[in-house]
């Protein structure tokens, strides 16, 4: 009669285990769990990280109303209110594409009835072109269905000449928009306001260094500055503006790409 003892009951547990579970055993060689040879799932959990990773980060949404894009990138954003003498337009247009800077070009609706080969000038010499009111009047004190019209009768100009309302919308009289105007350029299909941060004050007529002196002074990474067609000033100032800009690392881009 064999005697049942404590250690020869645990190898005959363990041996009746291995053989329900179709597994092999050898009595007396200490074949533990942690010497057997691991199960391929146990590899694929082990080399598994112990936490996920995290996802990447969402681009951060623009704002309602924009006065400048990200400091850290060494671009700019040169926008002209369109408008004035298309001979100076063509200028300045021209000066930029020889310096490879490309402008952003906020456009009046009544000036494009007047000079529609412009449109098709700006954006084929590949420069961005959006919406600066239909007669640049002050809309910011206009009732919402006149202000709802100036910026939609603008949207309409430029999609029948170029297929497109544009992205950008500016407000005319105003560096700003109210809330109003706001919600009002959102419903016609902007959904961002293009503000600045730069203010050349070129309208003022102040000669062009003044104009060159006044926007390099205060332009920096991720600047858009306000200029305007139709001035002299501003035709005159825009090769030292580019030339200085270029010394400094910044390149004038559209405001798409500034954005982007």
């Amino acid at each position: 009669m064999v005697q049942v003892t404590p250690t020869n009951r645990r190898d005959i547990l363990r041996a009746g285990a291995a053989l329900a579970g179709g597994g092999a055993f050898t009595a007396g060689c200490g074949n533990t769990s942690e010497d057997a040879p691991p199960h391929p799932a146990a590899n694929l959990a082990s080399a598994a990280p112990t936490s996920a990773s995290p996802a990447p980060a969402s681009p951060k949404p623009l704002p309602a109303q924009i006065t400048h894009g990200p400091r850290t990138r060494p671009i700019v954003a040169l926008t002209f209110h369109g408008q004035g003498d298309p001979a100076l337009a063509t200028q300045l247009l021209t000066t930029a594409e020889k310096h490879g800077a490309r402008l952003t070009v906020l456009a009046v609706g009544s000036w494009l009835d007047a000079y529609p080969a412009m449109a098709r000038r700006i954006l084929d010499g590949g420069h961005d072109l959006g919406n600066h009111t239909q007669r640049h009047i002050s809309i910011n004190a206009m009732a919402e269905a006149d202000a709802r019209k100036e910026i939609a009768d603008c949207a309409e100009r430029l999609k029948h000449l170029t297929g497109s309302i544009g992205s950008w919308f500016r407000p005319s009289r105003a560096p700003t928009a109210t809330p109003l105007v706001v919600r009002l350029a959102a419903d016609v299909g902007y959904p961002h306001v293009l503000s600045y941060d730069v203010d050349s004050l070129d309208y003022t007529r102040p000669g062009a260094t003044a104009v060159t002196r006044k926007v390099l002074a205060e332009v920096r990474g991720g600047s858009v500055v306000s200029m305007h067609f139709g001035y002299p000033d501003t035709v005159a100032a825009l090769p030292g503006v580019l030339q200085e800009l270029d010394r400094r690392g910044l390149r004038a881009v559209t405001t798409t790409e500034l954005l982007s």
